[in-house]
């Protein structure tokens, strides 16, 4: 049954004022990522000796309580998203913090906790809760009202990035601060800081260039294309074999030989098998989700949510970005999901946390009530 305007209860209310369009767009892309997941995994699941079915039930394991953390968020008032963001941030941090020493090592870094049944990585629910905690605190520093708002803040940042490099996990760290210091301009960052970030943010990328052996292979490899480019060379076969409108779902060859095709690579998986049609709507799905927030945001006359919303969008464009440049050769490799679509258990419930938020930030709201 339609729900009518008239409505008052929680659901109702939800309904009238949620942003349906953004909604939409995020279960397609939900749609997508369980289209995707299918055709990417059996054969992977068979090289683990693995039922053929195994990645794909574990992912719709996993998005079926994520759906629910999504419409769960996106029922709150802003001001319970501050407070919720403020608790998850603590709670992660002391994980983040406990991972390096008591994590598993995956090739190198040590990222994921493990807790018997399944492992779990901080730093992905890091970002939406950072994201809203460091805009809360910008926009207290705006108000300036007494509280060291901008100190707390700078701190939480420096503490976060001091956990990531130890991991060590060079790409969250860029992703992290790319959304600190955007809400940062937005809240009004100083002139000579503005002018001077670009040759910081150089100086700290060479510094990573000489500190992290694996992070300055990829670079060696993307400039010389020498050495292990395996995935990228079979990533731009697939996109390649794919054509115009793809093989069809699960008909595509080239996917069996990409060792990461379910996850970091999953949008080769799609470019192959939906071709270069099927590969601009996921795309064109995620530049809708991203501009349509920014738009709405444009129209906020709260900072604390404008920063928020920004915050939250900051990281899921990039994030995609990253995924999609990465599978394209358009940047050095970096094992970073692409939202909503690869398979991994904290990304998905992060992605879902994050969309949440956003929805519930990004509600009609009349009057003052509910900030």
């Amino acid at each position: 049954m339609p729900v009518a305007r008239t409505d008052q209860t929680v659901i109702g209310k939800w309904w009238w004022t949620v942003d349906r369009w953004t909604l939409a767009a995020v279960l397609f892309l939900m749609g997508m990522g369980i289209l995707l997941i299918q055709a990417a995994t059996p054969a992977i699941a068979a090289h683990h000796g693995l039922h053929n079915f195994y990645f794909f039930e574990r992912h719709v394991l996993i998005l079926v309580p994520g759906v629910f953390l999504l419409f769960g968020i996106s029922l709150l008032p802003s001001r319970l998203i501050q407070r919720f963001s403020a608790f998850g941030l603590a709670f992660f941090l002391v994980l983040l913090a406990l991972t390096p020493f008591i994590g598993i090592e995956i090739k190198g870094a040590t990222r994921w906790l493990d807790f018997a049944a399944f492992s779990l990585q901080p730093s992905e629910f890091i970002k939406p809760f950072f994201a809203v905690v460091a805009a809360w605190l910008f926009s207290r520093q705006c108000l300036r009202q007494g509280f060291p708002a901008l100190g707390v803040n700078i701190l939480l940042y420096l503490l976060i990035m001091a956990c990531l490099v130890a991991q060590p996990d060079i790409g969250m760290a860029i992703l992290i601060s790319i959304m600190w210091f955007g809400q940062f301009f937005l809240a009004g960052m100083p002139v000579l800081l503005v002018c001077v970030l670009p040759l910081v943010g150089f100086l700290v990328l060479l510094g990573a260039y000489y500190a992290f052996p694996h992070f300055a292979s990829r670079f060696d490899r993307f400039l010389d294309h020498t050495g292990d480019t395996y995935q990228t060379d079979k990533a731009l076969e697939a996109f390649s074999h794919g054509g115009l409108f793809g093989t069809g779902p699960g008909a595509g060859s080239v996917k069996m030989s990409i060792p990461d095709a379910h996850a970091d690579f999953i949008f080769a998986v799609a470019g192959e098998e939906l071709g270069m049609i099927g590969a601009l709507l996921i795309l064109a799905l995620f530049a809708f989700i991203t501009l349509r927030g920014l738009w709405r945001a444009t129209h906020e006359n709260n900072l604390f949510i404008l920063l928020s919303v920004s915050g939250l969008l900051i990281v899921f464009g990039f994030q995609t970005f990253i995924n999609l440049a990465s599978n394209l050769h358009l940047i050095p490799t970096k094992g970073m999901t692409l939202p909503f679509i690869s398979y991994g258990g904290s990304s998905l419930l992060s992605m879902c946390l994050s969309m949440g938020m956003l929805l519930a930030l990004t509600r009609k709201r009349y009057g003052l009530s509910d900030l």
